[in-house]
């Protein structure tokens, strides 16, 4: 019985989906449940920003373990050095080579003659195989294509080094039994698609998508591209229901954990749907603290900055000095450090910068009867900024008045609050970690009053993030 390989592509097509916005947390989650429920394949969307994407990237590959990470390139050797470079850690990369293959694609989409088109897809496929052992070719609007330049492009690709060839249809306007005859020809005409996976992304258009999918795994398709949240293509959950309640019939079966594919999806579901990213600065929470990390004063500046980059954190030479001076001072009266002191020391010491903005005053109203309201008052220069804003609690609202200060919504990666001293009069230190073209930044705040230290550290991280833009 063949194992079938499904590719999940939930990320990679959300990125292209306005009303589907995924923050970089959502992501990292996401692709932890989809690693652990067994899809042999995890999609994404590649690098338009070089700092941002490439952290994305290389933080999903740290954590993809078991499936296949899978990122599209552009049709340049740069972007596939940055790619690769972003894709060098993870256990099985895979790299994306899409092309239009039908006339209205290739003139109106990519601006491209059919001859032209033919030598990009031969040339990146080939400087995507001296860099990984996988490429995914994808054969984009193949149903709608000229059948004889279809077969010459397909054969070029396997020819090039293609591992998997895709065939894509984008228009979504066939049956089960035509598509079926579809593969069967492309499979007659083309000899080397025995020699690699042969796969297959379904549009859903007449709401035929899963059926059609069938059909093309009947006749012999290695992979399926699926998404584990409804759009529209073909649906991870059904299909893998459909293979393991007619396995026989097909004669294929799935690495994926049926058991808990109920459970996996929910989750999906709950991430992409929440829309905390739109409108809160909390988005899906905080991260919980990384318990793996515990450092003594024997370490060295090594060790310690190993730690502060798994944080999130791209330091410079002389913050890195600058903190580990800092974390000794700390480790010679503790038994330990973990990531949550970690935090502290990389706020308090790390990208100490003139204030640009200048906390002035704050009102906050709360209670279980009132809707939550912070009037926050800045100083920036010699202007005067205020605003007012609602949100779900104190600290949420005062962060989404911060936020309308300063002009620019930012991904809020972790917030904590700890007491440092004791008493009915305790100070109150919070750390707040803003994300902001791909990079953490950092602000520490201290006060009786936790909400005045949780806007104290947001202005104290959002101050370092205006001096970096501007320097």
């Amino acid at each position: 019985m063949r194992e079938i390989r499904i590719s999940d592509v939930t990320m990679r097509r959300a990125a292209s989906n306005k009303e589907l916005s995924l923050s970089f947390k959502e992501k990292l989650e996401m692709a932890k449940l989809l690693d652990h429920l067994g899809v042999s394949t995890i999609e994404v969307e590649g690098i338009e920003s070089a700092k941002a994407d490439s952290l994305r990237i290389k933080s999903l590959a740290s954590l993809v373990r078991n499936s296949a990470l899978a990122v599209p390139v552009k049709m340049n050797v740069e972007n596939i050095d940055l790619v690769c470079n972003a894709l060098k850690d993870a256990v099985h990369p895979r790299l994306i080579v899409k092309a239009a293959v039908s006339p209205a694609r290739m003139e109106y989409v990519y601006r491209k003659k059919a001859d032209a088109m033919l030598e990009d897809v031969a040339t990146t496929i080939s400087e995507c195989r001296k860099r990984v052992d996988e490429v995914d070719f994808i054969a984009n609007d193949a149903t709608r294509a000229d059948g004889a330049y279809l077969r010459q492009v397909v054969s070029c690709a396997i020819q090039a080094g293609a591992t998997t060839v895709t065939i894509c249809d984008a228009a979504g306007n066939m049956l089960p039994d035509e598509f079926a005859e579809f593969i069967r020809s492309l499979k007659a005409d083309i000899p080397a698609l025995a020699d690699v996976t042969l796969g297959i992304s379904c549009n859903n258009a007449l709401y035929m998508a899963d059926a059609c999918a069938i059909a093309g795994i009947i006749e012999g398709v290695g992979e399926v591209k699926a998404t584990t949240y409804p759009m529209d293509v073909v649906s991870l959950g059904r299909l893998s229901k459909i293979l393991a309640d007619k396995a026989d019939a097909c004669q294929a079966t799935t690495t994926v954990r049926t058991t808990e594919l109920k459970r996996a999806i929910s989750q999906v579901s709950w991430i992409c749907e929440s829309g905390r990213s739109q409108y809160s600065p909390f988005e899906t929470g905080v991260r919980e603290a990384d318990e793996s990390i515990v450092l003594t004063e024997r370490d060295d500046q090594e060790a310690v900055m190993q730690c502060v980059s798994r944080l999130g954190y791209d330091l410079s030479l002389e913050d890195q000095a600058a903190v580990y001076e800092a974390f000794q001072r700390v480790a010679s009266k503790k038994e330990s450090v973990g990531s949550r002191e970690l935090d502290a020391i990389v706020a308090s010491a790390a990208l100490q910068v003139p204030a640009t903005y200048v906390l002035e005053s704050y009102v906050i109203n709360s209670g279980n009867q009132i809707k939550a309201t912070a009037n926050i008052c800045m100083r920036k220069d010699e202007e005067t900024l205020q605003a007012v804003c609602m949100g779900d609690g104190p600290i949420d609202a005062a962060f989404l008045a911060l936020e309308q200060l300063a002009g620019q919504h930012y991904e809020l990666d972790d917030f904590q609050v700890n007491s440092v001293t004791q008493g009915q009069e305790a100070m109150g230190e919070t750390v707040v970690k803003l994300i902001w073209e791909g990079k953490v930044y950092s602000g520490r705040g201290i006060s009786t009053d936790i909400i005045g230290s949780s806007i104290r550290a947001y202005v104290n991280a959002l101050n370092k993030i205006v001096y970096e833009e501007q320097n």
